[in-house]
C-alpha cells in the first residue's frame, strides 16, 4: 500500500498543512528566512520520521522479546554536505537512551534493531524521485 501525503501550502511564511487524511500537522520555515516558525522544517520533519522509527522499533522488539522496558528517548542530528557535482552527502547522529532495568546485552541488541528500522532502511534505499505533475 502506498503511502500518501496531502500538503496545501497558505502565504502566510511557509506554512503547509500537511495530512495524512486522518491526521494533520503544521510545517513551517523559521522567522529568519521568512517563515512563521509555527511548525518543523522539512528536514525536522524527516528526522522526525528516523527517529520514531527507531524508538517504535525498540519499544516492538521488547515487548515481542517480553523485556520490560521504560521510556525510550532519542536525539538525532544530521549534517549535510554539498558535493562538488551539486549532490548531498548526509550525516546522520543518532543516541538513544532505553529506561528500564536490562543488560547492556539486551540495551545494545535494541539499539542495533533501531539502526535497522524500516525508515532508516527506506532512507538508505534507492529512490526514485518521479517529476512532478500538475494537480487538478
Amino acid at each position: 500500500m502506498a503511502t500518501e501525503i496531502k500538503i496545501k501550502n497558505i502565504p502566510t511564511g511557509y506554512q503547509s498543512i500537511i495530512s495524512n487524511g486522518k491526521h494533520t500537522i503544521i510545517g513551517d520555515e523559521p522567522i529568519e528566512v521568512k517563515g512563521t516558525d509555527l511548525g518543523m522544517t522539512p528536514t525536522q520533519l524527516v528526522l522526525a520520521g528516523i527517529s520514531m522509527c527507531k524508538v517504535a522499533t525498540i519499544r516492538n522488539v521488547a515487548r515481542r522479546k517480553k523485556i520490560e522496558i521504560g521510556d525510550v528517548d532519542a536525539e538525532l542530528s544530521q549534517v549535510a554536505k554539498r558535493n562538488k557535482d551539486g549532490s548531498f552527502t548526509t550525516e546522520v547522529h543518532s543516541a538513544i537512551k532505553i529506561e528500564g532495568d536490562i543488560t547492556e546485552e539486551e540495551r545494545a541488541m535494541l539499539i542495533k534493531e533501531a539502526d535497522n528500522c524500516y525508515v532508516t532502511r527506506l532512507i538508505k534505499g534507492d529512490w526514485i524521485i518521479n517529476e512532478s505533475t500538475a494537480l487538478d
